[in-house]
């Protein structure tokens, strides 16, 4: 009579072991670098930091739906938009001129996120018939579409001379928006930039912790099969409509996420552009968010945060380096920040296309291998 062996079960490799210890130990070091950061910086960098952390958190959405889904889109600026308007509509008590609802913060904050993702979702119809550039010039018709919206519904977007304005998060015992604070780390004062500062980082790693988990799993899977072969997903069982719906879906959640913290960032005001070419949520934000992906890496969720930093953080950061209070002129200079970032940008876009088409996340992996020979 034969006996029947247990299969031995598998240990972990120790090289495994040893590149999950060092992974552990970078994030907990990075997590009280950008804890201790606030005690050490002034508001002006940490505002800076704050729209690095919003631009990313919307260019991981948009690079998991272009990287790693396949599908292109270049209305991201209206989800950000719609999530705006969304918290501001949920978490403001309204009043004679706009509508609320008055709800808690954090549902608003939820809800907000949700409808964004369900708006996208119903873009599902028209990304399930169209592919590559027809996809990408149909989005784009979303921005003036929410352009148009936002002008004609002031009650609810708020009017684009004087805007709306939303509170801010607030947890039970603990306002992040609050002016005279009582709370003291290492005898320096946290007041509202520095406790937004954190609500900023969280929210930033809560979303990258986030993709990285439907990218790894069964939802990333789908999106890839998808991407790669649409008959041959169709084969395997694949509903290419279905991951499509999702793929949007999800992309619009993380840029309804980015609207809320554009709101934040205002200090709770919400007001739509004047005009669709420039401002907040128009078609520049919308190509901007495109170069992020790009420079970062397509599907890379860490080189979206890079992409963030050059595009979004750099015509920021210049003025304060150059010892201006504007972002609008560098003294002496016909070069404004914005023109100096997007030809930094654009100079890299077309370094990458030329020779690293995956951005500085495939430089990075090409370092890495470099440095383990």
């Amino acid at each position: 009579m034969s006996e029947t062996v247990a299969a031995p079960i598998t240990a972990r490799p120790a090289g495994a072991r040893k590149t999950l210890l060092l992974k552990t130990i970078g994030a907990l070091a990075l997590g009280v670098v950008v804890f201790l950061l606030p005690l050490y910086l002034s508001s002006q960098y940490l505002l800076v930091l704050m729209w690095v952390f919003t631009g990313a958190v919307g260019a991981m959405g948009l690079t998991m739906l272009i990287g790693q889904a396949g599908q292109l889109s270049l209305a991201h600026s209206f989800f950000v938009l719609v999530g705006g308007v969304s918290y501001a509509v949920y978490a403001s008590p309204g009043d004679k001129d706009t509508i609320g609802f008055g709800l808690p913060t954090l549902l608003a904050l939820v809800l907000a996120v949700v409808t964004t993702g369900l708006v996208g979702a119903l873009f599902a119809p028209i990304s399930g018939r169209l592919r590559g550039i027809y996809l990408g010039v149909a989005s784009l018709s979303l921005v003036f579409l929410g352009f148009w919206l936002a002008n004609q519904l002031p009650s609810i977007a708020g009017s684009a001379s004087s805007g709306r304005y939303a509170p801010s998060l607030k947890l039970p015992g603990f306002d992040f928006g609050e002016q005279n604070p009582s709370l003291y780390v290492l005898n320096v004062e946290i007041g509202s930039a520095e406790r937004s500062f954190w609500l900023f980082a969280a929210l930033t790693a809560l979303a990258y912790v986030a993709g990285r988990g439907a990218l790894s799993g069964r939802v990333g899977r789908g999106w890839r099969a998808v991407r790669d072969n649409e008959a041959m997903a169709t084969v395997m069982g694949v509903s290419v409509v279905r991951q499509k719906a999702t793929a949007f879906a999800v992309s619009s959640a993380y840029a309804g996420l980015a609207g809320v913290m554009v709101v934040w960032w205002y200090s709770g005001l919400m007001k739509p552009d004047e005009a669709v070419d420039f401002g907040t949520y128009g078609t520049t934000v919308a190509i901007s968010y495109l170069a992020m992906c790009v420079i970062g890496g397509l599907g890379s969720l860490g080189g979206s945060i890079l992409g963030a930093a050059i595009v979004f953080g750099l015509p920021q950061l210049l003025p304060l380096l150059n010892g201006s209070t504007s972002a609008g002129s560098l003294s002496g200079t016909a070069f404004t920040p914005v023109v100096i970032t997007n030809l930094i940008f654009g100079a890299l876009i077309v370094l990458i296309i030329m020779f690293e088409p995956r951005g500085f996340a495939g430089l990075g992996q090409r370092i890495v291998r470099l440095v383990r020979r």
